[in-house]
C-alpha cells in the first residue's frame, strides 16, 4: 500500500504564492518520477511539472518561471512552489508518483487532490 497525501492548497489573491506538499507513505522501496497535475472546471487534466529521481525537472509552458517543483527523497515528499499566481491557475492540484514497492513491484499512486483558488 502506497498513499500520497497533498496539502497546502487554499485561496489566494492574484500575485500571491502557495506551496503544495505531497507526502508518500507505505511500503516504498524507491520512488522514480514524481509530478504535479491540475484540472480546472470544464478542462482536461494537464501535467504541470515533473521531477525525476535524479532531480531533473520539466514544466508546462504556462507555469515556467513561476512554479518550482522539488523533492525531498529522505521524506518521500514532492513540493510545488507556486509564485505569481494567476486566476488561470485555479484548479484541483494532485500529485502522482511512480514507485517500486518493497515487494519489488512497480506501480503508481495519486493523491486525493488539493484545491487552489486564485482570485482576481
Amino acid at each position: 500500500q502506497v498513499q500520497l497525501v497533498e496539502s497546502g492548497g487554499g485561496l489566494v489573491q492574484a500575485g500571491g504564492s502557495l506551496r503544495l506538499s505531497c507526502a508518500a507513505s507505505g511500503s516504498i522501496f524507491s520512488i522514480n518520477d514524481m509530478g504535479w497535475y491540475r484540472q480546472a472546471p470544464g478542462k482536461q487534466r494537464e501535467l504541470v511539472a515533473t521531477v525525476t529521481s535524479g532531480g531533473s525537472t520539466n514544466y508546462v509552458d504556462s507555469v515556467k518561471g513561476r512554479f518550482t517543483i522539488s523533492r525531498d527523497n529522505a521524506k518521500n515528499t514532492v513540493y510545488l512552489q507556486m509564485n505569481s499566481l494567476k486566476p488561470e491557475d485555479t484548479a484541483v492540484y494532485m500529485c502522482n508518483a511512480d514507485f517500486i514497492t518493497t515487494l519489488w513491484r512497480r506501480g503508481t499512486s495519486w493523491g486525493q487532490g488539493t484545491q487552489v483558488t486564485v482570485s482576481s
